[in-house]
């Protein structure tokens, strides 16, 4: 026997297992008067936070809520919806933050398949919920979130209000950290763009390793400020409501990501980070002059959710907000590979930062493996920038599966790797590309043509605004480019014009034979939908 292991057993003076509800409870210890939330006038202390979170699960606990229940949410980046990040899980249950963008139907599909038992609603969105509550064949218990910053009229959908349920737990509850830190935290149901979403099931190891995986890979400390322009219902906000937490930082809340607002709250409050997709980087680089102005101290913000185009990366270094390339999935609890950043790089030309910035990078330090395998083979490709595979990934930072579909769980972890679906090359450094998702790539001529490096062009033109490049069914190539594109408003630009472009920057064969100009559609998480614009390629025959 291995005499290290005897009488070294696991006992509770070295061993408590690892849950993100632990920085909460720290937080309202070490600093109890620092500001947490921050929402219009409200400011929100870590002691008062914790209070209210204690409170929360109380009152859930009371109404038989616990271990293997779910507590939906239906809410934008709220005090309330932050509460829930803590409370529901205190309380034992798993936290199902739902996108306020889906449409009722969804909404129902992923209440009843993710069995909620309660389901805390923002009163704007009472309407669309009261709708996907129809048919259900249980209903849960419903509170109503009265938030003092929305200035509609929607009627009450819930059985009482969020305040009243709060009333009903001690703020003192002695809640406890789960037995098992591989017990589920939260579920989190994927876009669902063909077909009915997925439920991602996180645990609570994960999900405290990514905080600290968060935190060093973006360089924050008990001083950030924290921004919320990404969707706290999008992989919990990438971990980062877990990751406030952990840093005793202060949380700016916002109910919408407009760009007076975004770059107010940026002036306002000193704001020190942010994240966001790369069309809310795209926005904020197009706002009004007298708006990005307000940038007056270093901000770093963080992408991911698609490729960013070099030049909207660049556009942000020129308004001297440093962005860093993030990379990771719903699977992944968000980000979990980071464009880690080398000193020498500082002295490169400005357009050259950008296009390193542009790769996804390496892994975090809280991700074990990450690569890109020849799926076929099971075997990593070369690291010759060049090479196509999948990206694949292990670490404790992966889901633990699909909420009932072992199928679709069995799949994603064929050859024990989870696999992401995306098309990459890795380079000699070890630094990850992404080039496509595996159904994006377009072959045109027996040649590979990466949708991304061509919609990386398009984004250079001074009049685009949005891209998005698909293939179209040809007869002689088999597929061809075919480029969507938004101009801005005040910019004009023709076919002809944009071909020309292209045909300035990349090989021929890579340059779209057709442009359509007009707006863009959008899944319910801002992400441009490719199928839709795949379907209208293939009707241009």
């Amino acid at each position: 026997m291995n005499p290290y292991e005897q009488h070294l057993d696991k006992n509770p003076a070295n061993y408590v297992p690892l849950s993100p509800l632990s920085f909460l409870a720290r937080s309202a210890e070490v600093y109890p008067d620092k500001p947490a939330l921050i929402h219009g006038d409200l400011r929100q202390t870590w002691a008062e936070t914790y209070r209210r979170c204690r409170r929360l699960a109380c009152a859930l606990s009371r109404r038989g809520i616990g271990v293997g229940d779910t507590v939906a949410v239906l809410a934008p980046n709220t005090p309330a919806m932050y509460e829930a990040h803590f409370g529901v899980p205190m309380a034992g249950a798993v936290l199902n933050t739902i996108n306020i963008r889906l449409d009722a139907a969804t909404i129902g599909f992923i209440l009843a398949h993710g069995e909620a038992r309660v389901l805390l609603v923002d009163r704007e969105f009472a309407g669309i919920a009261a709708q996907a509550l129809v048919g259900l064949e249980r209903r849960p218990l419903v509170v109503d979130i009265d938030d003092p910053l929305y200035e509609g009229a929607e009627a009450a959908v819930g059985d009482l209000d969020y305040e009243m349920l709060l009333a009903e737990g001690d703020p003192e509850y002695a809640w406890q950290l789960p037995a098992d830190e591989w017990q589920a935290i939260a579920l989190n149901y994927t876009s669902g763009t063909t077909g009915n979403p997925k439920g991602v099931v996180i645990h609570h190891r994960g999900a405290y390793l990514n905080c600290f995986g968060n935190a060093v890979g973006s360089a924050m400390g008990p001083n950030s400020v924290y921004l919320w322009t990404l969707p706290m219902f999008h992989c919990n906000g990438w971990s980062f409501t877990w990751t406030l937490a952990l840093l005793s930082g202060t949380n700016v809340c916002l109910r919408r990501v407009e760009t007076q607002a975004v770059f107010q709250a940026i002036k306002a409050h000193q704001v020190t980070h942010l994240c966001g997709a790369p069309i809310v980087l795209n926005m904020m680089t197009n706002a009004p002059a007298e708006e990005r102005a307000l940038v007056d101290h270093p901000l770093e913000a963080m992408t991911g959710g698609a490729a960013p185009p070099a030049a909207v990366i660049a556009r942000m270094e020129a308004m001297g907000i440093s962005v860093t390339h993030l990379y990771g999935l719903t699977e992944t609890y968000g980000p979990t590979v980071s464009c880690a950043w080398h000193e020498a790089w500082n002295d490169l030309p400005l357009p050259e930062r950008a296009r390193l910035k542009s790769r996804v990078g390496v892994r975090k330090a809280n991700m074990e493996q990450v690569t890109v395998i020849d799926p076929e083979t099971m075997h990593p490709v070369p690291r010759d920038g060049a090479t196509l595979g999948e990206i694949m990934m292990r670490g404790n930072v992966v889901m633990k599966g699909y909420f009932k579909n072992p199928k679709a769980t069995e799949e994603a972890f064929a050859g024990d790797w989870y696999h992401t679906g995306d098309l990459g090359v890795i380079h000699p450094d070890g630094y990850i590309q992404i080039k496509d998702r595996s159904k994006d790539i377009i072959i045109s001529g027996g040649e590979n043509i990466s949708s991304i490096e061509l919609e990386d062009a398009l984004y250079q033109h001074p009049a685009v605004l949005e891209a998005a490049v698909v293939a179209r069914p040809d007869d002689h190539w088999g597929e061809t480019p075919c480029a969507f594109v938004t101009l801005k408003s005040d910019a004009a630009a023709t076919e002809t014009q944009i071909i020309g472009f292209c045909r300035e920057r990349l090989a021929h064969f890579k340059v779209p034979k057709t442009v359509v100009f007009g707006p863009l559609p959008k899944t319910a998480t801002g992400k441009i939908q490719k199928y839709v614009l795949r379907d209208r390629a293939r009707s241009m025959r």
